[in-house]
């Protein structure tokens, strides 16, 4: 698997990655079994998948906890650990960045990890009031004394992202982006390539609108766009199919063909609740697109 470098940090990964908010995230989704859990890392981990996604907010710790099970058994080099605070049980789960909660808050992490250092740690989200350069010089202390690897911000504006790189100490941002959710491409991309930072999307695939399986009669699931975008959505869908067919590919598969030949995307991170579903992402790794069918894709979704 082709490999990318994060930021300007020392880490290197692949550029697929697991999204783990179903392993352990029992609080964000219903009837999520552990044991699946454990059976999603360690499929991922056994096809070469390297970068594992995670955050406390995920089971309020316990998908750290499983993924910190599962690495036991693997050779931890060759895994990059990334996970994600801010959320404060003291103050009703509010963000919180103040510099001595990060530090609590990698600490609590690499126990729950059971290991001795983090690849890529992120804010999760960012709070009202503390000053985003001090936030980000506490998690620099962190990297320079080797508990941290990587510094990473998530759900930050763009100016919240410019105020944290002040110093360049951001190696890479996670956001909500997808082909049916394109403004980051206006001002974020330009921003983080010109200042060599890494960029992750969460949600690639719109939550399965991405994937192919919904129809026209499911717009009441989706009502953040019209029922012109819907429409759109599900008509360039056929379209996005046809390509998948000449692939022998899934429509999944064929929209994960998409990200992994953007440059401007690091590492997509699709989520799995079952190991077929990692397999199946996996592959999306044998899906070779054409320049022309690249640009057909881009073109398609162009309006969003």
């Amino acid at each position: 698997m082709t490999k990318i470098n994060i930021g300007s940090s020392s880490v290197t990964s692949t550029k697929l990655g697991l999204g783990t908010n179903k392993v352990g995230g029992h609080n964000l989704f219903q009837n999520l079994q552990d044991q699946d859990g454990y059976d999603v890392v360690k499929t991922a981990l056994d096809a070469g998948v390297q970068l594992l996604d995670t955050a406390y907010m995920y089971g309020l710790g316990r998908s750290e906890e499983i993924i910190g099970d599962v690495i036991q058994d693997y050779n931890r080099e060759k895994i990059v650990i990334a996970t994600k605070a801010a959320q404060d049980s003291q103050q009703d789960m509010k963000p919180n960045n103040q510099p001595a909660f990060l530090k609590k808050a990698v600490d609590e992490a690499l126990k729950r990890l059971k290991t001795d250092y983090i690849d890529i740690f992120y804010i999760h989200f960012p709070d009202a009031k503390t000053p985003k350069a001090e936030a980000i010089a506490a998690l620099t202390d962190l990297k320079k004394a080797g508990k941290i690897r990587a510094v990473g911000v998530s759900n930050f504006s763009l100016e919240q992202i410019k105020e944290a790189n002040q110093d360049g100490g951001v190696d890479i941002v996670e956001d909500n982006y997808s082909l049916v959710h394109r403004q980051a491409e206006k001002k974020l991309f330009p921003y983080l390539k010109e200042n060599k930072i890494t960029f992750v999307p969460y949600f690639p695939l719109a939550a399965g609108l991405l994937t192919g399986k919904y129809q026209l009669s499911d717009a009441a699931k989706f009502d953040k766009f019209t029922s012109a975008q819907f429409k759109q959505i599900i008509e360039n869908i056929e379209k996005v199919k046809e390509i998948a067919v000449k692939h022998e590919a899934t429509v999944a598969q064929t929209i994960l063909a998409w990200y992994l030949a953007d440059p401007a995307i690091g590492i997509v991170i699709p989520g799995a609740r079952k190991p077929a579903q990692v397999r199946s992402n996996v592959q999306a790794l044998s899906v070779k697109l054409t320049s022309a069918e690249y640009q057909q894709i881009d073109q398609l979704f162009k309006d969003f």
